[in-house]
């Protein structure tokens, strides 16, 4: 049988891994509404970001500004799901997760891009808050749609 200690220590760890959770459902709502100012309480302050090969980001300032410029557009369009993430808690304030994904940006009214993989994403709780502290795509594949613009 469990004692007092053991049972609050197992309800601390799911209250930890159901608040993970929403920190990254909050990401995403975040990013595919543009709510750019809400999404800065998501990151910690020196998070990293790894979005691919040229495209890594220090600090939350930076990360942010990337998200801006590349889906902040009127035409840009985006929507971002996860599912099924196996969330590792490394101490009281450190946790790794795995999400697999599947992404879709409408990049232009005529370019589409949809993307499966898995984000591989650090969290570290600062003042009771949890907050990413790392994130990293891991794609799977990746796949573009050109319509065909008519000829004058």
């Amino acid at each position: 049988m469990a004692d007092q200690t053991d049972l609050e220590a197992r309800i601390r760890a799911i209250e930890d891994i159901e608040a993970i959770k929403q920190v990254k459902a909050r990401y995403w709502r975040c990013v595919d509404k543009k709510l750019w100012t809400e999404l800065e309480e998501v990151f910690a302050e020196d998070a990293t970001a790894d979005y691919g090969p040229d495209l890594k980001f220090q600090g939350r300032k930076a990360i942010i500004d990337f998200l801006i410029a590349s889906l902040g557009g009127e035409a840009q369009v985006s929507f971002h799901g996860g599912h099924n993430p196996e969330i590792r808690l490394t101490s009281v304030t450190t946790a790794t997760a795995t999400w697999p994904i599947q992404a879709f940006v409408l990049v232009d009214p005529n370019t589409r891009v949809e993307d499966w993989g898995h984000y591989e994403d650090e969290y570290v709780k600062v003042d009771g808050q949890w907050k990413k502290k790392s994130v990293k795509i891991v794609p799977i594949l990746q796949e573009w749609s050109m319509k065909k613009r008519p000829r004058p």
